[in-house]
């Protein structure tokens, strides 16, 4: 048998959404859609707990203190646009790496939202372009990780 989570939402989850301010037009697209996108599957605009931090290597503190406190799963959002230096490296490995050891250290989904393009052409492809808009199906992936930890809890 295999399983898989659903999109429906309990109406006790809480769901975090950490954007960083970095390229904000990017960032604030991918928030403004992953938000709505929450709405729209049925979490209540109380249940969602938005932070903005300054850059996408701030995500995985904010992530950390948002589970810690009381979110069942976060959503990291940010776009580290490549430049002429080598830190663009650095900042993605240091964001995923981020996220992904929050995410096992505290046993909760942290979605990674990060757009990690060679321009900004590619990024605005990301929300709401030719690519879709990766914030809303962020958004679908904490829910359908929240259902499916459940399940796995539950039996």
């Amino acid at each position: 048998m295999v399983r898989q989570g659903t999109l429906e939402v309990k109406e006790r989850w809480k769901i975090g959404i950490v954007t960083s301010r970095f390229n904000s037009a990017i960032t604030e697209a991918l928030e403004s859609g992953c938000y709505q996108r929450l709405q729209e599957m049925g979490v209540k605009e109380e249940r969602i707990q938005r932070i903005r931090v300054p850059g996408a290597v701030e995500i995985p503190l904010a992530a950390l203190k948002l589970l810690e406190r009381d979110c069942d799963a976060v959503v990291a959002l940010g776009a580290v646009i490549r430049g002429e230096t080598s830190h663009y490296d650095y900042v993605c490995n240091s964001v995923e790496r981020g996220c992904s050891e929050v995410m096992l250290q505290t046993k909760k989904p942290v979605v990674f939202g990060v757009l990690t393009t060679e321009n900004e052409e590619q990024a605005e492809a990301r929300v709401g372009g030719a690519h879709g808009h990766k914030g809303r199906d962020a958004a679908e992936v904490a829910v359908e990780m929240l259902s499916l930890a459940d399940m796995i809890d539950n039996g």
